[in-house]
């Protein structure tokens, strides 16, 4: 644990851990494992200084627990209206375009210390498709924010009728550790765009990420409006005993769970990005480049995002019997081909995970199944690329997520019986398809449910501003990216105007059957015959 600078005697730093890690938490880390929060200090001249840094949009965990004052802070803020300006959203975004130009050499640095990743991946999927959205939203905000002209019926003129997203008010953003500046930011992005005060909880497994996004965010975004607060699960626990006015979590389910009872004890709406087992169906491609391009991009969806540690990346591949081996040997040469150097490819994030990885490969009848790779380097926490044929269906390699480099490989007899297979699953976040079959692609479509489908590529979902990014059922409920960001953290306020010019009797008591006959009329945008009932000219 760092020192705080603080010269006042304090409590030691407690028992060493395995490679500096802090000991694990029970609630609300993120995935897997949360640091200790720092032993609270009564120096004066420590105090003073978190303060300032929370002045600055920052709380240290040293303070996180009392999060009243902070809360109220940000309420008072947003009531003043100030985040509500559109020129206030318009200077939020530039500054986190700045940020991603001006910092986008520490933003790799850090990247590569959480994660082991490389420059170029960091950039593909994080700071370059981020600056994109952002960039988006920037040239689209004025329409997104503008009232929405909606139709109003005959009868109730002269009436106008608009649809006007508003601000939240006051929302709070735990990100995750796996993309862990995209997690933050991208959300983050909407929210400001919307309108809102904002709290970020970076994921604590991400320490140098968050510690980057704690000491940047102030610089870029207004420190009044925009805070970050750094730590681990009790932090986030505590967070969530206040009032928000949305919650966004990205995470495990059981953490997931957490977090929406947490949030029912204010009537707190909840949107989660959770994780699943996303399937990848491919179908006998007849063309050798076809095929190749197929491998290529499974390789790239599985393997060169965070090593596999994705929600997203495909979980397992359900293939015909007959072209399996084919598939295989693609397989085997491509990762060769691809992954020259060990950091082409990033890390396991740390000790707990790796053996959890580990332990999926120890059972004898999936150990039995590999028929590519499954070294382990505990010393660097790195796992080959793995490949495994129809390992048991019962086993934990496929009944849990993976999150991680290992690709269970499943063999049908037809390539339509994987349907079959993917209805009696859990829904997933993503299903992804390589097929030129244009019937199986519609049986797809049609015959199962998932958060998103990608036909002949995989993963490239996540970084198309126009469409949405989000689960369903027990992979999550809520959706964001582009104008998705925006809309998740509005609301659709509806502004009805009527004149006082034309009052219509019939719509009150004393009632008798005429009254009945004219509703039915309104009903049915009949207006002919209710302007003759209303002359007298017809009963």
């Amino acid at each position: 644990m760092m020192s705080h600078g603080c010269t006042c005697p304090g409590p030691g730093p407690g028992p060493a851990q395995p490679h500096g890690r802090p000991r694990a938490s029970t609630l609300f880390n993120t995935h897997l494992r949360a640091p200790r929060v720092q032993r609270s200090c009564h120096c004066p001249a420590l105090q003073q200084r978190a303060s300032e840094r929370a002045a600055m949009g920052s709380v240290p965990e040293e303070v996180a627990l009392g999060f009243g004052g902070l809360v109220g802070d940000l309420r008072e803020v947003y009531e003043s209206g100030r985040t509500r300006d559109l020129e206030w959203r318009h200077s939020q975004l530039r500054g986190l375009v700045r940020l991603l130009e001006e910092e986008e050499e520490d933003i790799f640095d850090v990247l590569r210390e959480d994660l082991g990743k490389h420059r170029a991946e960091s950039f593909r999927d994080e700071v370059g498709v981020l600056k994109k959205s952002i960039v988006d939203k920037l040239q689209n905000l004025k329409n997104w924010a503008a009232p929405e002209k909606a139709r109003t019926p005959l009868v109730a003129f002269p009436s106008t009728a608009l649809v006007v997203p508003e601000p939240l008010g006051v929302v709070l953003i735990f990100s995750c550790w796996n993309l862990p500046i995209g997690l933050a930011l991208e959300p983050l992005s909407g929210a400001l765009a919307a309108g809102n005060a904002v709290v970020v909880k970076p994921s604590e497994l991400a320490p140098s990420t968050s510690a980057f996004l704690a000491a940047n965010i102030p610089k870029y975004l207004d420190p009044k409006a925009v805070k970050v607060v750094e730590g681990g699960a009790d932090v986030g626990e505590k967070l969530m005993e206040h009032r928000w006015d949305k919650v966004l979590f990205t995470g495990s389910s059981r953490v997931g769970r957490l977090i929406m009872t947490k949030a029912a004890k204010h009537l707190t709406p909840v949107a989660l990005e959770l994780g699943s087992k996303c399937p990848c169906i491919v179908d006998w491609l007849d063309s050798n480049r076809d095929s190749q391009v197929a491998v290529n991009r499974i390789i790239g969806a599985k393997w060169s995002t965070c090593s596999g540690q994705a929600c997203i990346a495909i979980d397992y591949v359900l293939v015909e019997e007959e072209f399996a081996p084919i598939l295989i040997e693609l397989l085997k040469s491509t990762l060769k081909r691809f992954f020259t150097k060990p950091e082409y490819m990033a890390r396991i994030l740390n000790e707990k995970h790796f053996n959890r990885l580990r332990d999926l490969l120890a059972d004898r009848r999936v150990s039995a199944s590999v028929v590519h790779g499954g070294h382990c380097n505990p010393k660097t926490l790195s796992i080959e690329p793995t490949l495994l044929l129809n390992p048991p269906l019962d086993s934990d390699i496929m009944t849990e997520e993976i999150f991680g480099p290992l690709l269970p490989i499943i063999t049908v007899k037809k390539i339509e019986d994987s349907i079959t297979f993917l209805k009696s699953k859990p829904k997933p976040l993503a299903i992804y398809a390589f097929t030129r079959n244009e019937k199986l692609k519609r049986r797809i479509i049609e015959e199962t449910s998932s958060g998103s489908v990608t036909f002949n590529d995989a993963i490239v979902q996540y970084g198309l501003d126009s469409i949405p990014f989000g689960g369903v059922g027990p992979s999550g409920f809520g959706q964001y990216h582009g104008k998705y960001s925006f809309e998740m953290f509005s609301h659709k306020k509806a502004v009805l105007k009527r004149s006082f010019l034309i009052e219509f009797l019939f719509r009150y008591p004393p009632w008798d059957e005429s009254k009945i006959g004219m509703l039915r009329h309104v009903y049915r945008f009949d207006y002919v015959s209710l302007f003759l009932a209303l002359i007298g000219l017809r009963r």
